[in-house]
This record gives C-alpha cells, structure tokens and sequence, in this order.
C-alpha cells in the first residue's frame, strides 16, 4: 500500500520497560478486583487453584505469543499472524477478517468491561442509586480515555508507566495488609493434597472459575498490538510477555491469599467492594476510601493500555488492503490512527450504557476463543511446516506440546461458558442465547460479509 499523507508508517519508540507497563496495566485492570469473590463463590477454600490455572494458561499461550510476535513484529498481532499462517491471498485472508470483524465487538466489550468495574467500585465512594449514574460514570470514563489516548506514541508510553506505577503501589499496599494482619489460613493445595487435585481441576466449578481468572490474565499479549512501535522487537517482545505474565501472577497470588488470610472466603465471596472492605477491615474508613481511588486508578489504567493496542488492529487490515480503507488513515501530525480509535472507543462507550460486567466477561472470552487463541496456535504448527525454525528470534521449548496443551485448555474454556444473551427483547421470554452460539454466529455473518465483499473486488475466493 503506498503511504499518503493520511496513511503514515507508525515509528518504533518503546522501550522494554514501556513496554512491560503497558502490559501489566492491560493485564490488571478492574479484573482481579470483581473476579476475586466470584472464584471464591465457585471454588471455596480451593480459590488460589483457579488462579494458578489461569497462570498456567497464560504461561503456555505466552509462548506461542512470544514466537510469533518476535517473528513478526508488526502492528494488528493476531490479525497479520493469521494472514500468514493460513496464506496471505487465501484463508488467511477470511481468518484475518474474521478476526478484525470480532474485534470491533470484542475490543468495545473489554473496554466496556473496564468502564462497567470502575462505576461498580466508585459507588463505594459515591453511592449511586440510581439506574442511570452508574451508566453515567462508565461513559464519562471511555470518553476521557480517547481524549488522553488522542496523541503520539511516545507521550503514551510514558504516560503509561506513570499509570504503571500506580498499579504496583495498589498491589504492595494490599499484600502488605494481608502479610502483617493474616487472621486465616490459606490452604494452596486441595484437603486430600496431590491425589485431590485431578477432580478439582476437571470440575464444573473449576472451568466456571478459570473463565473468570483468565479473563483477570489477559492482555499479556499487548506488545503483539504494538509491534510496529516496538524497539528491537525480536528481543523485547518475548521479554515482555513473560515479565508481564510472571509479574502478575506473582502479585494476583499474593493478592489473593492476603485477601483470604483477613477475610474468611464464605465472607468475602459476597462482597461487592472486596478490597474496600479489606483496607477497612485492616486501616479503617478513610484507607478504605484512598485505597478504592487506587482501584479506579488501576482500573483506568487498564482501559488506557487496552484501547491503545485494539486501535492498532483495524489499521494494520486497512494498511493492508483487507479492510476499510478509512481505517488506515493516521493523525496527520500526531501520528496514529485515530479513526481506528475513534470507532473501538464510541462502541465502547455505547456498550458501556448497555451491558451488565458478568455478561460482557462471558461474551469476552467467546468471542476470542475459536479465531484469536486456538486458531493462532493451530497458525503457528501450520507456519512452522511451511517456513521451518532456522530464522525464529525466539523458539518455543517442548515443542509442539505447549501448542497442543493450549489449544486443548482454551477448548475447555470454550465449552465451560455458561452466561447467555438473554433473548426476552425478542419475544421469547425465558429463552437464553448462549455465547458460544453467538460467537458461532458472528463467525458465520463475519463469512458472508468477507465473500460479498471478496466477490465485489474479485478476489479470492472469487479470482480468476
């Protein structure tokens, strides 16, 4: 594509530490804070087990992450590693467009995610009765993160580990509590020990509380959204990936077995403001109070790092010729695309109004499972064929059994969704949508966009 005045290349201005704090922001988030009860209520005293295996899941993935990412360092991640893997003029091409027509849904519900968590923990602050001012604060949050995300690279990447820090100050604060003031014991292993644990994992229980604590670990993969912006991406960006993901299972770990060593899990499991009433608990009210700023904070932050590495993905498909070309323009003097910006974060304000945090988690994950994760690790077996390792920046280990073990996770992690669309607006009353279908379906309507519009600039499948 020939770069124009409103089409420019993006510059490689981050750093590994920018980087990394990018990441863990994207990573952190609202997530562990409304999560937390939620796995409690699933896994009792058994919880820390749901965050391992959430840990494990990222570790594994991170490795296909890494070895695509340092590889091809590009902007779009998923989007360009797909198109290669499946074939650049063929179904690659479908499987790229299926995953950019996902993200313009999905990236706005993880936005939305965000948005929803921080109105939900504000109302400790100022409590909102009303139907409408938690949707009030959650759009006020999605417009002040484009209007801060609106300039270049360069300023965002510092602005990030400003938030960056922000987020490590919270975490210490409350591992802190919970080391100087733990009242209960934490149990790491199952009672029973090591003979227990092959029915715990295999649960019910345990797939519904592994939905939730990946959807807490995700985001280790933002430097893949950024690698056209990245410095020496073959080495920084496995680099970042694996700190990211050590980091924050490191601190989740801690945070979570704080929490339970002051607040029994039959107590905590139904608190809606969990680390407000732990700081009150430890500190009194007015900690309780600074310590929920420091949750919104971090909640901000998490939303700053994620819209920043969605807005990418539209503009690598356009910059590519794959999709609307309006998407490809750039900020003639700020250099990024911001129509790509504008489009993800008006859907997520829009979503923000809408949606309810359990079912846009749910949704989430769905909607990413079958194209991004699985697929991409399916790519990468398919690339390795075709191409060989010789020119790799970085190699997995144990290959291709990470592969195998990922895909296989994610699979059970598809199939123990159990949150639906509620279809009562339709006239069926009662009637529940499952996410898995609607994830089916929005493959299914993505295909027929992509052959119309395959088929009206005769391309393939419709080339001669």
């Amino acid at each position: 594509m020939n770069q124009t005045a409103t089409s420019a290349p993006l510059h490689r201005r981050l750093g590994l530490l920018q980087a990394t704090a990018l990441n863990m922001i994207d990573m952190v988030g609202i997530g562990p804070f409304v999560t937390l009860p939620l796995v409690m209520g699933f896994m009792g005293p058994n919880f820390l087990l749901a965050w391992l295996v959430g840990a494990g899941l990222s570790l594994v993935d991170g490795l296909i992450w890494s070895e695509l990412g340092a590889a091809y360092p590009e902007a779009g991640g998923s989007y360009r590693f797909l198109k290669l893997a499946y074939g650049e003029h063929t179904w690659g091409r479908l499987l790229s467009f299926l995953y950019v027509w996902q993200t313009l849904i999905q990236a706005p519900l993880v936005v939305a995610s965000g948005a929803i968590g921080f109105a939900q923990y504000f109302g400790y602050l100022v409590p909102l009765t009303e139907w409408w001012q938690p949707k009030l604060v959650s759009g006020v949050v999605v417009l002040l993160l484009i209007a801060l995300l609106y300039r270049r690279i360069e300023a965002i990447g510092k602005l990030g580990v400003m938030l960056w820090v922000g987020v490590l100050g919270l975490m210490g604060w409350l591992i802190f509590g919970g080391v100087t003031h733990a009242e209960h014991a934490v149990a790491w292993l199952p009672e029973g020990g090591f003979s227990a644990l092959p029915g715990i994992l295999l649960s019910a229980a345990m797939g519904q509380a592994a939905v939730k604590t990946i959807y807490s670990y995700l985001g280790y993969y933002n430097v893949c959204h950024l690698g056209a912006e990245v410095k020496e991406p073959h080495k920084l960006i496995p680099r970042s990936i694996f700190l990211s993901i050590l980091g924050i299972m490191a601190l989740y770990l801690l945070l979570n077995w704080s929490v339970g060593s002051v607040i029994p899990w039959q107590e905590a499991r139904h608190s809606e403001f969990i680390v407000s009433t732990f700081v009150e608990k430890l500190y009194g009210a007015a900690a309780a109070k600074a310590a929920t700023a420091l949750v919104l904070w971090v909640a901000f932050a998490s939303l700053f790092a994620v819209l920043l590495g969605y807005s990418r993905i539209p503009y690598a498909a356009a910059a590519d010729g794959e999709f609307l070309p309006v998407f490809a323009r750039t900020h003639p003097t700020k250099q990024f695309p911001h129509v790509s910006l504008l489009l993800l974060g008006g859907l997520g304000f829009v979503f923000s109004l809408l949606f309810k945090l359990g079912e846009v988690i749910s949704a989430i994950l769905a909607m990413r499972i079958l194209v991004q994760f699985v697929g991409q690790a399916v790519g990468l077996m398919l690339l390795r064929r075709r191409r060989g390792t010789a020119g790799l920046p970085f190699r997995m280990p144990l290959y291709p059994l990470p592969v195998v073990v990922a895909v296989a996770v994610w699979l059970w992690m598809f199939y123990s969704i159990q949150d639906g669309i509620s279809l009562g607006w339709a006239g069926l009353p009662g009637r529940v949508l499952p996410f898995q279908l609607g994830a089916v379906l929005m493959m299914g309507l993505g295909t027929v966009v992509f052959l119309l519009w395959s088929r009206k600039l005769g391309r393939w499948p419709f080339a001669k």
